[in-house]
């Protein structure tokens, strides 16, 4: 006999909660926020930030509207087209000196999200303002395990001179709680997958971990026996569908734990001890943070979150694609072909990365849709030209449909200057917040319907 779930149903086990993606099987839920209901598939909001700027004229198209051809950068993107806008001419002024000197890179990452001017102080006066993920996490945060995560490539910072007397808490968050609070980002793909799939308390996590060590077991070991009497009620989609998930879950177990080239079981169950540290590679690191936020979206385990490519002013060098420079060195190109050679290749490989996100999110279905269907992702960076450290006409992607909110596949020109905060009001209405103005909004940006 078939059943009815709530979308909150998870399976349980010995310090495990394995929440579920979205089943035929769900109702609909209702977002806090009094005057706002769902359909079957809630929007999700996310924001990827790169550092250091773009080699913009690989960047930018040349046409406007649907009919633009794709920039040698964009065409890495290129068989997600119809899921993207490009979005040229917005500005963040809160990036820019207004009297307060150096500090661009710093700047631009406090401000990305905030639209505020930090205060410059590399002491434990920092002040920022509440970033557009907190403030429409306060609102309807609450309708997920998670009101909102923070990930990234490498660890946050909270005191420390980083960048020409900003302190390094501007130069390694970008979510900000409150103008003192910001939030430090997880960048152990181990991490987040304890946190999406632990037990209720941090006693309940810590036991299940050491069980699952002494007896070599999957996180799903100690589901299995919910999992097979809600197999049994399930239709026959919802059953492919949960089949597809807990494989896809194992598969990701797997490679966290191989990426420290740890053997496996007969069973071909992770051999723990678990590694310490995470996956050498970028590309490897990159892709297990992806299939989190993928898994944290597809369970509904939260609806809003931020990443951090690298943080503020990075000088990573990027051997996996022969790029032995530092990224900040070449950003300050002094218009050298070499160096704007070696900026474009890692703003190829950043958005690379992103594609293999946007890939995923297309693979699960969801509702009528895909899970892209119903995102909306902003990619960027607060720099355009890293030579010139200006902060308008920014390189912004807004990719996926916002449950039908969204009409993509086009390059759309503001005039510059127009407030980037203007799409986050735009985008934190669509979530069902309340809000009027944020940052230096002058009004939702409009034509993205």
């Amino acid at each position: 006999m078939a059943i009815t779930l709530s979308r909150r149903t998870v399976l349980r086990g010995l310090g495990t909660s394995v929440a579920l993606p979205m089943l035929d099987a769900m109702h609909p839920t209702r977002l806090l926020a009094a005057s706002h209901r769902e359909t079957s598939s809630p929007i999700r909001m996310g924001f990827f930030y790169v550092p250091n700027g773009m080699h913009m004229p690989d960047w930018t198209p040349k046409e406007d509207g649907a009919s633009y051809a794709m920039t040698e950068t964009l065409a890495r993107i290129a068989d997600h087209r119809n899921d993207i806008n490009v979005l040229s001419g917005l500005t963040l002024d809160g990036a820019r000196a207004h009297g307060d000197g150096g500090g661009d890179h710093a700047r631009s990452v406090a401000a990305f999200l905030t639209g505020a001017h930090p205060r410059k102080t590399n002491g434990a006066d920092i002040e920022n303002g509440v970033s557009v993920d907190q403030a429409t996490a306060m609102q309807v945060g609450d309708a997920t395990r998670f009101s909102s995560l923070e990930l990234g490539l490498e660890t946050s910072s909270q005191a420390g001179n980083c960048d020409s007397g900003y302190s390094c808490a501007y130069a390694s968050n970008m979510s900000w709680r409150g103008p003192t609070n910001p939030m430090a980002k997880e960048h152990d793909p181990r991490a987040v997958f304890d946190r999406l799939f632990g037990g209720q308390t941090e006693k309940e996590t810590r036991r299940a971990r050491s069980e699952r060590e002494k007896h070599r077991k999957s996180i799903l070991d100690f589901v299995e026996a919910d999992a097979k009497r809600l197999h049994a009620h399930l239709p026959i989609v919802d059953r492919r569908k949960l089949d597809e998930y807990l494989y896809s879950v194992r598969d990701i177990e797997k490679r966290i734990a191989g990426a420290e080239k740890l053997g496996m079981t007969e069973e071909g169950v992770p051999d723990f001890p678990r590694p310490l540290g995470v996956p050498r590679e970028l590309s490897k690191h990159s892709e297990l943070m992806m299939d989190m936020i993928a898994l944290a979206y597809q369970t509904d385990s939260t609806r809003i979150l931020s990443f951090m490519f690298t943080n503020a002013g990075s000088n990573r060098s990027y051997k996996e694609i022969e790029v032995n420079d530092g990224h900040h060195e070449l950003s300050h190109h002094g218009k050298s072909a070499d160096k704007q050679h070696g900026i474009a290749k890692i703003n190829r490989f950043h958005l690379d990365r992103f594609e293999y996100l946007l890939r995923k999110l297309k693979q699960i279905p969801e509702g009528e849709g895909t899970l892209l269907d119903h995102c909306m992702i902003v990619y960027g960076s607060g720099i355009s030209d890293g030579d010139r450290h200006n902060h308008d006409d920014l390189p912004i992607l807004l990719a996926g449909g916002g449950g039908g909110r969204i009409r993509s596949g086009r390059h759309i020109r503001y005039k510059n200057g127009t407030p980037l905060c203007n799409l986050y009001l735009w985008m934190m209405q669509q979530m069902g917040a309340s809000a009027d103005k944020f940052g230096d909004s002058t009004a939702p940006l409009d034509r993205l319907g």
